[in-house]
């Protein structure tokens, strides 16, 4: 018998939005993953806001503020007003943000303005060390092999706003046969942007994101993002493989990357921290900075070899999170939205790690 094509919908419904959710669903492991690392920043947020008792209007929860933007990144969501206009209707982002069927869904300026929070207190940078240090809970780093690489990131402003810094007579945005530089010139949509290029790439208004990878499984360890220039990927890895020694001040520390960091001042500031360089060497003639000796040496075969790894975060990044070319501006929001993408990264890559550790107690 033929159904009636009919619509009624119930006045009352006692399900839950969980029950709209299936058990298998890729998002459950990371969303228990990220509430346990909310709740540890549960004193930080206590900061950010006026105590109840003084009254005021009650902002976002950044909470859900905050699991709202790992959605934008996991779907590869252009914008918060598109962001608010899925919420409004996707049970599923409704249940991992955390609100219920009833709740009203905030104004795409609200929603963003709340994002500036975060950036002054380095809310994301805080949430990246939580997730880092579940990870190495799990036993999912060594804490002592790492990988340096570093991304181009297009910045969201074009050619045409590349103008003169002193203000005189430009060319009318025909660049051909004129020079242009970062000296002498400036993007008025995005000052902290730079015209950059990198072996055979055009030149672009660029920065550049740094990421250290733990080489046990590719965990992204550190991240941040540099305004883009010769100096910027060596002077980057520095601060970060300095700050894995200051986690672990006396552990054998090795660093792989690519022949880009083979500069004799880059393997020197290596050597003060005792840190082993296992740096491609670049021979073109050239003598390179690396010692034969530890290029010849098993542990750089292998830095090499994972090193690689590194490459599999920017590609995610890129394809998936949306740092091919940021839909922000500014240095500070640039470095919010690539460190929350390495959070999105590592997140979905420790789901992975679970589930195959899941797989192999079960074979035994």
């Amino acid at each position: 018998m033929r159904g009636v094509d009919g619509f009624t919908e119930s006045l009352f419904s006692i399900k839950k939005l969980d029950d709209f959710v299936p058990e298998v669903h890729p998002l459950r492991p990371i969303r228990e993953r990220v509430n346990v690392a909310l709740q540890r920043l549960d004193s930080l947020f206590e900061r950010l806001y006026a105590d109840t008792h003084k009254g005021g209007r009650p902002s976002i929860a950044p909470e859900k503020l905050i699991r709202a933007m790992l959605l934008q990144v996991f779907y590869s969501i252009r914008s918060e007003r598109q962001l608010m206009e899925q919420v409004r209707y996707n049970l599923l982002f409704r249940w991992f943000i955390g609100l219920s069927m009833d709740d009203e869904v905030w104004v795409p300026t609200v929603f963003s303005k709340n994002r500036e929070r975060l950036i002054e207190h380095d809310v994301i940078v805080a949430l990246f060390n939580e997730v880092v240090e579940m990870a190495d809970a799990e036993g999912w780093l060594s804490g002592e092999h790492f990988s340096v690489d570093g991304t181009l990131i297009q910045a969201w402003a074009g050619h045409k706003s590349f103008v003169r810094k002193d203000g005189g007579d430009d060319d009318g945005g025909n660049f051909r046969g004129h020079k242009r530089s970062n000296d002498t010139h400036a993007s008025t949509t995005d000052p902290d942007a730079r015209l950059y290029r990198k072996g055979n790439s055009g030149s672009e208004l660029r920065y550049i994101g740094h990421a250290l990878s733990d080489n046990r499984h590719g965990l992204i360890a550190n991240a941040r993002v540099t305004r883009a220039d010769g100096y910027a990927e060596r002077e980057a890895a520095k601060l970060m493989i300095n700050d894995a020694r200051q986690v672990k001040p006396d552990a054998a520390i090795t660093l792989g990357a690519d022949k880009g960091y083979d500069a004799a001042e880059f393997i020197e500031a290596l050597d003060d921290m005792k840190v082993t360089p296992h740096v491609a060497q670049n021979k073109s003639n050239r003598r390179s900075a690396v010692p034969d000796d530890i290029a010849d040496s098993a542990g750089y075969a292998v830095s090499q070899d994972k090193r690689k790894r590194i490459e599999q975060s920017f590609g995610w990044g890129k394809v998936v999170g949306g740092i091919r070319q940021v839909m922000v501006r500014g240095l500070d929001r640039v470095d919010q939205m690539f460190v929350l993408t390495m959070i999105g990264y590592n997140l979905t890559r420790m789901r992975t790690l679970g589930k195959l550790r899941l797989e192999a107690a079960n074979a035994r």
